[in-house]
């Protein structure tokens, strides 16, 4: 749950930026370029906060160990995985998704002047 919590608190940051970013006149890509770059060491601090923390567990030893090392194990390289796909991905899907959401807007624009 930890995982998807701060997955979805970095994306939701790039893209509450970038968004801001874009409403002030930038296009697309030079909004979420801005928004990476302004997220980037926040986002960094936080996930590899996270990451050493779980380091204990990784390298635990003695009674119960095995289960503190699993845990341990998937929580260090969930949370690796998540912090480098959401940094790659995020400002990918944004750029998809906003150009489908304003390209659909502009088509109902002209539908509207047609009927109008």
């Amino acid at each position: 749950i930890v995982l998807v919590g701060l997955a979805c608190k970095n994306a939701i940051l790039i893209v509450e930026f970038a968004k801001d970013k874009q409403e002030e006149g930038m296009d697309r890509l030079s909004a979420v370029l801005e928004a990476c770059r302004l997220r980037l060491r926040p986002i960094l601090m936080t996930s590899f906060a996270f990451i050493m923390g779980v380091v204990p567990l990784v390298l635990s030893s003695g009674a119960g160990a095995e289960m503190r090392h699993a845990m341990g194990v998937a929580v260090f390289s969930g949370m690796l995985g998540v912090t480098f796909f959401g940094l790659l991905l995020t400002p990918v899907f944004y750029l998809v998704i906003r150009a489908f959401v304003e390209r659909r807007a502009e088509k109902k624009a002209i539908l509207k002047e047609v009927h109008a």
